[in-house]
């Protein structure tokens, strides 16, 4: 059973994966449709990998943790980026590294930027976005007419419940809202220090290899940006075995031993 955190009175949904007490923690952010639950065998597989602890939570909205309001603000990943210390606070988590997806990616970049953001040591970067293209405006269209006329709020609701519509409508109507298409996040990054891994599938349907390149370009510390071939939007379940392999050839730039730890496998 997932635990439970108090943030700024609200209850959201936790839990550790690995060894505690291994190394910093790599803390997980899910994408916009994600949840604690979805993550899969992830958190697990990553904890044995890599021998650090794993910590992932659902946001606001999202999962078992208490109901977010509606419409979700057009910054409301600036949002959950702010919330961030409060919640690593909570963990009582102090050094750490965090793998964020997608939406999880881009709250990662925004918290990283931050003057006040302390104790994080690496950033890795699954299907990140800094900027809207109309290849990601496209597949949320087409994701929003599921979910009203298809059976994609049904399949949903298995995760997040009571939550379904705080995490769909709270995601899709932010990102079509036409005042979204100006969001950009490349003004934050040369402001980010930390080594960044990014990853991206190929055959990602929510972006091009552009926001890779955008990310490369402008960020101040040592970034590595690999591009997984036959792979969508969700590399660390199409390609767990090259994730994480990925992930532990990573861990040296940010200070971290560089072996995999005793018995791992990578698929």
């Amino acid at each position: 059973m997932p635990d439970r955190l108090l943030v700024a009175g609200r209850r959201l949904e936790c839990a550790w994966f690995g060894e505690p007490g291994g190394g910093p923690p790599l803390v997980l952010l899910h994408e916009g449709l994600g949840s604690l639950a979805q993550w899969r065998d992830f958190p697990s597989a990553l904890a044995a990998a890599t021998g650090l602890p794993v910590f992932a939570h659902s946001r606001e909205g999202y999962g078992g943790s208490d109901p977010c309001a509606l419409p979700r603000p057009i910054a409301y990943m600036h949002a959950e980026a702010q919330r961030l210390p409060e919640v690593l606070e909570a963990a009582g988590i102090g050094r750490h590294l965090l793998y964020g997806h997608s939406d999880g990616a881009s709250i990662a970049l925004i918290h990283a930027a931050s003057p006040a953001t302390t104790g994080l040591l690496g950033l890795l970067l699954e299907a990140p976005h800094v900027i809207t293209e109309p290849i990601g405006l496209a597949a949320i269209a087409r994701m929003r007419v599921a979910y009203t006329s298809g059976d994609l709020r049904q399949r949903l609701a298995r995760h997040h419940g009571v939550n379904v519509d705080c995490a769909f409508r709270g995601w899709a109507e932010a990102w079509l809202d036409p005042r979204f298409a100006e969001w950009d996040l490349r003004p934050l990054l040369s402001a980010i220090v930390q080594p960044v891994l990014l990853l991206q599938g190929e055959a990602d349907e929510y972006g091009s290899p552009a926001q890779l390149a955008a990310i490369a370009g402008r960020v101040s510390g040592p970034c590595r940006s690999v591009l997984l071939p036959d792979c969508g939007h969700a590399p660390h379940r199409q390609r767990q075995a090259d994730v994480l392999r990925q992930v532990v050839e990573f861990l040296p730039l940010c200070g971290i031993g560089g072996a995999l730890s005793p018995g791992a496998t990578l698929g």
